[in-house]
């Protein structure tokens, strides 16, 4: 890699850090508004979002601009790839968050309206969530990205619960469809920025990886346990057989299986007579 792609693709990833940093306090404002039936979020969360839709388009043509000029491979196209990924899902998590507090404002028209519960506990799980895979991004550790993607279902089980809630509210008071159908959009939105944190840390696992994790359980990703340590031998320890040597016998050849004993003994130096005194017969009988 050169050193030009490499001070690219930083300032790249520094870039999309400072983005996640104004969307996960959005939709802190976002859910503690809610939470805590502040008035007026909206306006604070609409003035931010300009920005945020302006800083995707400068990523995006950050990354286009890295990829025609330097045409990165194998880990370094997965970078680039992966800031494209997680730029979109961070924009969406902005609006989300907008979205929530229109939401917000719009069941201050009805403050005796208690919210549940759950929701509260539903906004801290997503806001965790967005928190640990922008860490794990960082780290590249994915792990935590396995984590945060296991945690998506504790986040939809308290949205059913949440939903449930406001069924029972409808049954109870058919006047309050229109705070119900509110809260039900606003526990929606929250719901989907814990999907959108569930896509960053499957793009977490491609970067790493280089596998694609979506449509995919956990068990077919993760890699398999190390195997256990093998058990020593508790019988006697088994004599290595002894290895020829062929240096150590100079007449040996060692591409030669042939035995002493099939040598005949013209040719065999071990034998009666030496093969000197048969070459001299054989000239005297010439």
């Amino acid at each position: 890699m050169s050193k030009h792609l490499e001070r690219d693709l930083e300032a790249l990833e520094q870039d999309l850090l400072a983005q996640s940093a104004v969307v996960e306090e959005m939709i802190r404002i976002a859910c503690r508004g809610l939470c805590e039936r502040k008035v007026g979020v909206s306006e604070e969360l609409q003035a931010r979002e300009p920005k945020i839709n302006d800083h995707e388009v400068e990523i995006e043509e950050e990354c286009l601009k890295i990829l025609a000029l330097h045409q990165p491979v194998a880990v370094d196209l997965r970078r680039v790839a992966t800031v494209l990924k997680v730029n979109g899902d961070l924009e969406r998590i902005a609006d989300l968050a907008v979205n929530i507090g229109e939401r917000n404002d719009a069941l201050a028209a009805w403050p005796d309206h208690r919210l549940p519960d759950t929701l509260q506990k539903m906004s801290d799980a997503a806001i965790a969530m967005v928190r640990d895979v922008l860490d794990a991004f960082v780290d590249s550790d994915v792990d935590q990205a396995f984590d945060v993607r296991r945690r998506d279902d504790e986040v939809d089980a308290l949205n059913r619960t949440v939903i449930d809630e406001v069924y029972r509210w409808v049954q109870q008071n058919p006047a309050s469809i229109e705070p119900a159908l509110h809260l039900f959009s606003a526990s929606r939105h929250i719901e989907r920025i814990a999907d959108h944190a569930t896509n960053i840390a499957e793009d977490v696992i491609y970067l790493v990886e280089g596998e694609i994790a979506r449509h995919r359980p956990n068990s077919q990703l993760q890699p398999p346990p190390p195997p256990s340590p093998a058990t020593p031998p508790t019988g006697p320890p088994t004599a290595a057989p002894r290895l020829h040597n062929p240096l150590s016998d100079p007449l040996s050849d060692p591409t030669d299986d042939t035995r002493a004993e099939d040598i005949p003994a013209a040719d065999n130096p071990t034998g009666d007579g030496s093969s000197k005194d048969n070459d001299q017969h054989d000239r005297r009988t010439v």
